[in-house]
């Protein structure tokens, strides 16, 4: 099969094309080939060897972990899926070697789910780690109808998803972010806030009363302006902050889960839950969609097609 390889912890520019072995197919997985992958900042940082302390990379590297695409095989103990079946999924393991940057990649059960049919299947690329950040941070919070949140870098690829999610669950949104941001969630159905010196007077005259939870996806002292405004300071979550929970807050690290994969499935497919794809590139530009997540100025997705 053609894949996207690092023979060692590297950047955008050491990126191969090549003919790899096809992935072996363990008990509880499947196998599925690969329409679209989902680029994530995170996918050039565990190749810089940013995430080496925390988790085992294997090389050569085939990086990736959200992808969408067609069950080709079934591995043994995987009655879930049947050889057809269109899935999208957060294919993360126990370690790092073989994931989406391919046309095929092996899979376990427990991170895919049935493929919105909503969505395309870029879009569908473009949905696991987010939505599930977005997804399992909400939760960690107890957010729940009728309470108002705020959500730090709410137009990002994280927030952009908490937003959606948090609407839907009948919540009112309160999002931080850049003005040239404001019409975008608006469009979304959040009120705006502008980032920067004297937020929490900007968030207060939104909410006299101070906000039900908050959620934190962008750090820069984010957790400490949502406790100055929560009505109780443990109902924030960051996933950028390892220090939130010495503040009594949650830190929130995205895992594979097909249930919920599927609650973002039944909201895409409800109309509930929007994805901007800003780039569609093929496998073999890879390297170009590496330089565009790290420009930090893409809006959408990117995804790569094969």
């Amino acid at each position: 099969m053609k894949a996207i390889t690092l023979q060692e912890y590297g950047s955008a520019d050491d990126l191969k094309l090549v003919e790899a072995p096809d992935p072996k197919v363990a008990p509880g997985e499947v196998l599925v080939r690969v329409k679209a992958a989902g680029v994530n900042p995170v996918d050039w940082k565990l190749a810089a060897g940013h995430l080496d302390p925390i988790m085992e990379v294997r090389f050569p590297l085939i990086p990736g972990w959200d992808v969408s695409g067609v069950v080709e095989r079934v591995g043994l103990d995987a009655k879930e899926f049947s050889v057809g079946d269109e899935v999208f999924g957060y294919v993360r393991k126990d370690w790092a070697q073989n994931g989406a940057y391919a046309e095929l990649v092996s899979a376990p059960v427990r991170a895919l789910a049935k493929k919105p049919a909503a969505l395309t299947w870029e879009q569908a690329a473009g949905v696991p780690l987010a939505g599930l950040t977005a997804y399992q941070s909400i939760r960690r919070v107890g957010l729940v109808e009728g309470e108002t949140v705020l959500i730090h870098a709410a137009a990002g690829g994280v927030g952009s998803f908490g937003v959606q999610i948090a609407l839907a669950l009948g919540a009112r949104v309160i999002g931080t972010a850049s003005e040239d941001n404001h019409g975008f969630l608006r469009e979304l159905g959040a009120e705006p806030v502008t980032y920067g010196e004297g937020i929490v007077d900007r968030v207060r005259r939104l909410v006299p009363d101070g906000v039900d939870a908050a959620l934190d996806f962008v750090g820069h002292g984010a957790v400490d302006v949502s406790q100055r405004l929560l009505k109780r300071r443990d109902r924030v979550v960051s996933i950028t902050e390892s220090e939130v929970e010495a503040k009594g807050g949650h830190h929130v690290w995205v895992r594979p889960s097909a249930a919920d994969l599927a609650d973002l499935a039944g909201l895409a497919d409800a109309g509930r839950l929007v994805v901007p794809v800003q780039h569609v590139l093929p496998l073999a530009d890879a390297a170009r969609a590496w330089h565009l997540s790290q420009s930090g100025h893409t809006r959408g997705k990117i995804v790569l097609t094969l």
